[in-house]
C-alpha cells in the first residue's frame, strides 16, 4: 500500500519533480497513453505526463456518451490553450452496448471499466504499441474499493487484478499517495488553470453514475440536461461538488390540469475537504425552489425535484 502524503504535508515542487521522474524512468524511450476525461485528477496526470515524456505521450479523450455537455471539445480545448494535444476517440457505440440491460451497480460500473480498459484502450494501446497507461487514480478511490463500499473503475493492483495480464499494458498512477485536496494543490504548482485544478469533481463511470436502473442514451441525456441546470445554479456556493441524480422510479405529477406519471431528480450538494467525509451545503430555500422550478421547466418528463439531506456517512457522494 502507499503511503499517504497529507495535504498538509505535501511538497508541490518536490512531488511534482519525483513524479516527472518516476514517469520518465518507468516508460524510457516507448510511448505512453494518457486517460483524460477534464476532471482534476487526470487533468493533473495529464500535465505531469506531458512534462515528462512530451510527444511520446499520447493523450486520449473517450467520448463514452456519459459526459456532460459539450465536454469532449472543450477539454480538447482547454489542453490545446496549454500545447497539449488531445485526441478524441468516438466510442458511445461499445458503452451504451455494454451498459444496455444492467441495473445493479457495480455491474453498471464494471461494465464500464472492461469497456474502457480491456476494449478501448486495449484496442489504443496495442495499435500504438505503447507498453503503459497514465491514469489519475488517488487514495480515496483505493480506500473506497478495498473498503467494498463501491468499485470505483481505476482501481485494480489493491484488488489483486494484474492490468498487464488482463489488458495488455501497465498502469502509471501518479497521483496514488494524494486524496483531492493534494491534487488541487499540485495542479496550482504546475500552473494550470484554476477553472481546471478548482473544478469540481466528476465520477470515472461520468454521468453513467447518477443514473439509477438502466443506463440508455435517452436516461443520460435527461440527467446531462439537469447536470448543466445544477451546475450553473449551484457554482456560487464554492461546495466540493454538486450534482443531479435520475431516479429510476416514476412519480405522480400533474401539468396542463392533466395526470403525468414523470421523472424525479434528485439534487445533491456537499461540504468537504477530501471527499471522505461530506455534509449537505446549506442552500437557500429560494435557490432550491428555483432549481425545482428551472428543471421542471426544461428538462422534459420531470414532474418531481429533491434535495438530499443526509450526510456521509452514510451516504455516499455519488448515488451508484
Amino acid at each position: 500500500m502507499n503511503q499517504e502524503i497529507t495535504c498538509q504535508e505535501l511538497n508541490s515542487e518536490k512531488f511534482i519533480e519525483d513524479q516527472i521522474r518516476a514517469i520518465s524512468e518507468t516508460v524510457g524511450d516507448g510511448l505512453a497513453i494518457n486517460a483524460l476525461s477534464g476532471g482534476v485528477d487526470s487533468s493533473v496526470v495529464t500535465a505531469l505526463g506531458h512534462r515528462a515524456l512530451g510527444d511520446r505521450l499520447k493523450t486520449i479523450f473517450v467520448q463514452n456518451g456519459l459526459m456532460r455537455e459539450g465536454e469532449p471539445k472543450q477539454v480538447q480545448s482547454m489542453f490545446s490553450d496549454l500545447d497539449i494535444p488531445v485526441e478524441i476517440v468516438d466510442s458511445r457505440e461499445d458503452f451504451f452496448s455494454a451498459l444496455q440491460g444492467l441495473e445493479d451497480p457495480e455491474e453498471k460500473r464494471e461494465a464500464v471499466t472492461q469497456t474502457f480498459y480491456k476494449k478501448v484502450f486495449g484496442q489504443i494501446v496495442n495499435e500504438s504499441h505503447a507498453k503503459y497507461l497514465l491514469q489519475g487514480t488517488i487514495l480515496t478511490d483505493v480506500d473506497e474499493t478495498v473498503a467494498g463500499i463501491k468499485r470505483q473503475h481505476n482501481v485494480f493492483e489493491q484488488l489483486g487484478i494484474d492490468p498487464q495480464e488482463a489488458f495488455g499494458y501497465k498502469i502509471i498512477e501518479p497521483l496514488i499517495q494524494l486524496r483531492k485536496d493534494g491534487v488541487r494543490k499540485v495542479g496550482e504548482a504546475l500552473g494550470l488553470p484554476e477553472p481546471m485544478f478548482n473544478r469540481i469533481p466528476f465520477p470515472g463511470p461520468a454521468l453513467a453514475a447518477r443514473v439509477i436502473g438502466e443506463v440508455t442514451p435517452e436516461r443520460i441525456e435527461i440527467v446531462r440536461k439537469a447536470t448543466t441546470i445544477v451546475e450553473q445554479a449551484l457554482s456560487f456556493t464554492n461546495a466540493f461538488q454538486y450534482m443531479a441524480i435520475l431516479h429510476e422510479d416514476r412519480v405522480t405529477g400533474m401539468r396542463n390540469n392533466q395526470r403525468e406519471f414523470g421523472l424525479q431528480i434528485e439534487v445533491r450538494c456537499w461540504d468537504s475537504v477530501d471527499a471522505r467525509q461530506a455534509s449537505p451545503t446549506h442552500v437557500s430555500f429560494d435557490v432550491l425552489e428555483k432549481l425545482g422550478s428551472d428543471i421542471t421547466d426544461q428538462v422534459p418528463g420531470v414532474v418531481s425535484v429533491t434535495y438530499n439531506i443526509a450526510k456521509k456517512p452514510p451516504s455516499t457522494m455519488e448515488v451508484v
